[in-house]
């Protein structure tokens, strides 16, 4: 379980699954150093789906890589968080975007972010559907991720909203991973009931 968001990738490489999808290092989009870093044990048992809503849509590599700059500046500078919250993001241009990587605590999913791995489709995708080279890059992330031994094989496949009250991660989105395999529909977040514990404040997220 060697992966980190350090992992040395000189050039963008294929993931080695069919498909072909192309994920580029922390480097290649030019990421800031996180704060701190904090590793769990893999393989995750949670996947967890995400879109950005803001920022917006990107369709180019450049486009996209700002994107990322930007949900970590954001993330990071604004929110206080150690890095930018998700584990990889997902662009309009087909690439897949390290973010805090694989085995890495995340910051996207409160109670699950030391048990999954979170990936942000970048865009709002609440009433469009995201294009099938951005569907085509998640689900083969997913598959490399079952591969490599970082998911667990029997993973769950869930959309955000279904552990924290948001939208997130858009409808049209969530009707689309509904179909994906694994896809658990038996997890619902309960506003009454999943409370944090006493003294231990939720973190300050998006609605969206």
């Amino acid at each position: 379980m060697g992966y980190t968001q350090h992992m040395q990738q000189p050039e963008p490489s294929s993931l080695g699954v069919e498909g072909g999808a192309r994920l580029l290092s922390r480097a290649d989009w030019g990421a800031r150093m996180p704060k701190s870093v904090e590793h769990f044990e893999g393989p995750a048992p949670y996947v967890i789906i995400h879109h950005s809503y803001m920022p917006a849509a990107c369709f180019s590599t450049p486009d996209c890589m700002k994107s990322m700059r930007d949900m970590q500046d954001f993330h990071q500078l604004e929110r206080g968080w150690n890095d930018i919250g998700y584990s990889f993001g997902i662009g309009g241009d087909g690439m897949i975007y390290t973010g805090r990587g694989f085995n890495v605590i995340g910051a996207h999913a409160p109670k699950y972010n030391d048990k999954s791995v979170g990936i942000v489709l970048i865009g709002d995708w609440r009433t469009e559907l995201p294009p099938k080279q951005m569907l085509d890059a998640a689900r083969n992330l997913i598959a490399f991720g079952v591969f490599k031994g970082y998911i667990d094989p029997a993973y769950k496949l869930l959309g955000h909203k279904q552990v924290r009250e948001t939208e997130c991660p858009g409808g049209r989105l969530f009707q689309e991973i509904s179909t994906w395999p694994h896809f658990n529909n038996g997890i619902r977040f309960n506003a009454t009931t999943e409370q944090p514990p006493q003294g231990q404040a939720l973190p300050v997220v998006p609605k969206v």
